[in-house]
């Protein structure tokens, strides 16, 4: 990026003294032959360009690090009479050259009109503009520089962001699991052991994989699988669960651990009270580049658990972390009534949010 920068920045500064050359070319032969104002104009352009890569290259970076405003005043005032000396003398002895053989009438006119402090004036306006011009460019370069330094520092301070909401997710999870294993082990110790061959896939992905930008879809399903089937041996027949798993294309990248809160939510706060039996139904569905997740668990009225915030805590990081990855381009539904709590999530996974370029 840097390198096109630069690149871009070289051809319309080239651009511009070309264009600047041909037009006081132009404008100097109205009076003379074309011939005759080649090398006085090249002239112009090259102590033009001489004192412009000066000033631009010199001063006015030492006055952005330095932030002298005084001195840079002095400084620029001082490239602008000196250019302005510069095409008053050259265009005086041009015209002391080659004036009297193409002069009117009124010979005291012309003279008067091509003086050398008539002409220095009169020069002092051109000046100003090749020097506004340039220090215009360099301005625009230095401003595309720190865009970019700041998109870098943007997409940092994102991707840190991101990386502080994933850890919040992954000790809780844990803790969850370890939980269930040891509750399990008091009970049946080879159904502990099943579940352990299963943590050992969930610790597997989270340390292997989750720490890469994206993972592939069918590893985020599997570890899904995986936690659902850790909370189904778990709760056994005290709960209905019920998944789909429509994955047409399981090579598609997304997000790791972007929807693990939702499940994890719906087993933690699902209903179990004596008088009714309480259900999960997940369904996760992949039409082409659009996933939708719909995850509804039954809901009654009891009073909050002492982990209720935990669990607010994981659904606003995962609202957070939909934000920062896929702006604009996902859409979450969230109902929660007093007999059920309901999840619906449509992600454009096409649409990851490139963090240099948002």
């Amino acid at each position: 990026m840097k390198k096109t920068a630069i690149d871009k920045h070289f051809l319309f500064i080239t651009g511009f003294w070309i264009l600047l050359t041909f037009t006081l070319i132009a404008q100097i032969s109205r009076d003379y032959p074309t011939a005759y104002v080649i090398f006085p104009c090249l002239l112009i352009i090259g102590c033009a360009m001489l004192i412009s890569y000066v000033f631009s290259n010199k001063i006015l970076p030492n006055a952005f690090t330095k932030g002298k405003t005084p001195l840079f005043a002095m400084q620029s005032f001082s490239a602008i009479v000196l250019l302005t000396f510069v095409i008053a003398t050259v265009n005086y002895m041009t015209f002391l050259k080659y004036g009297a053989n193409y002069t009117p009438s009124d010979l005291s006119l012309i003279k008067s009109q091509n003086s050398f402090w008539f002409l220095f004036f009169t020069s002092s306006p051109a000046a100003l503009l090749i020097l506004g011009s340039v220090c215009g460019f360099k301005f625009y370069q230095r401003h595309n520089q720190i865009e970019l330094q700041h998109n870098l520092l943007k997409q940092a301070h994102a991707e840190a962001h991101v990386r502080i909401l994933q850890d919040q997710i992954n000790p809780h999870l844990m803790f969850n699991v370890l939980n269930h294993i040891h509750i399990l082990m008091k009970k049946d110790v080879d159904l502990a052991s099943v579940l352990l061959v299963r943590f050992s896939d969930i610790l597997r992905y989270q340390i292997y994989e989750c720490n890469m930008e994206t993972v592939s879809l069918e590893k985020d399903v599997k570890y899904l699988k995986d936690l659902v089937s850790v909370e189904k041996i778990r709760w056994g027949e005290e709960l209905e669960v019920k998944c789909d798993w429509n994955i047409a294309n399981g090579k598609r990248d997304i997000v790791p651990l972007l929807l693990v809160p939702f499940v994890e939510n719906a087993f933690k706060h699902v209903s179990r009270l004596p008088a009714s039996k309480g259900y999960v139904h997940l369904q996760l569905n992949q039409d082409g580049e659009h996933l939708t997740l719909k995850i509804e668990n039954s809901n009654s009225v009891q009073p909050s658990r002492k982990n209720s915030s935990n669990s607010g805590l994981g659904l606003e990081n995962v609202r957070q972390r939909l934000k920062i990855l896929y702006p604009d381009h996902h859409e979450l539904d969230i109902q929660n009534t007093s007999t059920l709590f309901s999840v619906v999530l449509n992600i454009n996974l096409e649409k990851k949010a490139n963090y240099a370029g948002n």
